[in-house]
C-alpha cells in the first residue's frame, strides 16, 4: 500500500482569502474594490489609472499596501482598517471543512497577508475559529507580505514549526515557492470547477510548476481524502 505523502505532516498551514473560503463567494472582491478606492484617494488618479497602479504595486511588492508604504508613505493602519471593513455575512458556515480541519493530526495555522481581525471574522463565519493554533497576519509579519522569505521564517520561528513536517495550502502559486524550497508539502487551491487560476497573465498557473505538488478546486474534498489516506 502506498504511503500518504502527508503522513509526516504535523503542521497544517492555510492561507485565508480564496483558500479557506471559495473564490466564488466574492468576499475578496470587496477588499479588492476598497483597495482601489483607497488608492484613488491617496494618488488622486482616476479609477482606471489607480487600478493599473494597484496591480503594478501588487505585482512588484507582493501587496498593494507594501507599494503604498514605500512609494507614498501611507499609514498602514488606516489602509488595513479601511480595506477590511467589508460584509463578511456573504460567507456561510462550512461544517464539513470544520470537521476535516479538526481531524487533521497535529496543529493548524492561518498565514495571511490580511489582518488577524479579518481572518478571525472569516473563521468565525465559517465556524472554524477554534481549530487554529495561531492566526499570523500582515501585522505579525511586520507588514512584509508573502511571498517574501522572511515572512515565512518569522511565522515558522514564532510557532516552532519544522518545515519538512508541514503542509501549505495557498491560492497563489508564487506563494508556494518558499514553502516548497523549505521542504513543505504544497497544495494550490484553485477556483471551484477549474484546474487553472484565471487571473492576470503573470499570475496564471496550471499547477504544473515544480513548487506545486498538489492542485485542488475543492479544499473540503482534498482534506477528507487526506484523512482517508492517513487512516489506511
Amino acid at each position: 500500500m502506498t504511503k500518504s505523502p502527508f503522513t509526516s505532516v504535523e503542521s497544517w498551514i492555510f492561507d485565508l482569502d480564496n483558500t479557506l473560503y471559495p473564490h466564488h463567494s466574492n468576499l475578496f472582491h470587496q477588499i479588492d474594490q476598497k483597495i482601489s478606492e483607497f488608492l484613488q484617494r491617496v494618488t488622486g488618479k482616476p479609477a482606471d489609472e489607480a487600478r493599473a497602479l494597484q496591480l503594478a504595486y501588487y505585482k512588484e511588492y507582493g501587496t498593494t499596501l507594501r507599494g503604498l508604504m514605500l512609494e507614498h508613505q501611507i499609514d498602514p493602519d488606516e489602509f488595513l482598517e479601511y480595506v477590511h471593513d467589508i460584509d463578511h455575512s456573504v460567507l456561510d458556515p462550512n461544517p464539513r471543512l470544520a470537521d476535516a480541519i479538526n481531524q487533521l493530526p497535529g496543529k493548524c495555522y492561518i498565514l495571511t497577508n490580511g489582518t488577524r481581525k479579518h481572518a478571525e471574522a472569516v473563521a468565525n463565519r465559517l465556524g472554524i475559529t477554534h481549530h487554529f493554533e495561531d492566526i499570523f497576519g500582515i501585522v505579525e509579519a511586520d507588514l512584509i507580505p508573502k511571498p517574501k522569505a522572511e515572512t515565512y521564517e518569522r511565522f515558522l520561528t514564532k510557532n516552532s514549526i519544522t518545515p519538512k513536517n508541514a503542509a501549505m495550502f495557498e491560492d497563489l502559486s508564487r506563494n508556494l515557492v518558499v514553502p516548497n524550497n523549505l521542504g513543505m508539502r504544497t497544495v494550490l487551491v484553485v477556483p471551484d470547477g477549474t484546474r487553472e487560476v484565471f487571473r492576470e497573465d503573470w499570475e496564471l498557473s496550471t499547477g504544473e510548476e515544480p513548487h506545486v505538488e498538489f492542485v485542488t478546486d475543492h479544499l473540503d474534498d482534498f482534506l477528507c481524502n487526506i484523512l482517508s489516506d492517513l487512516k489506511n
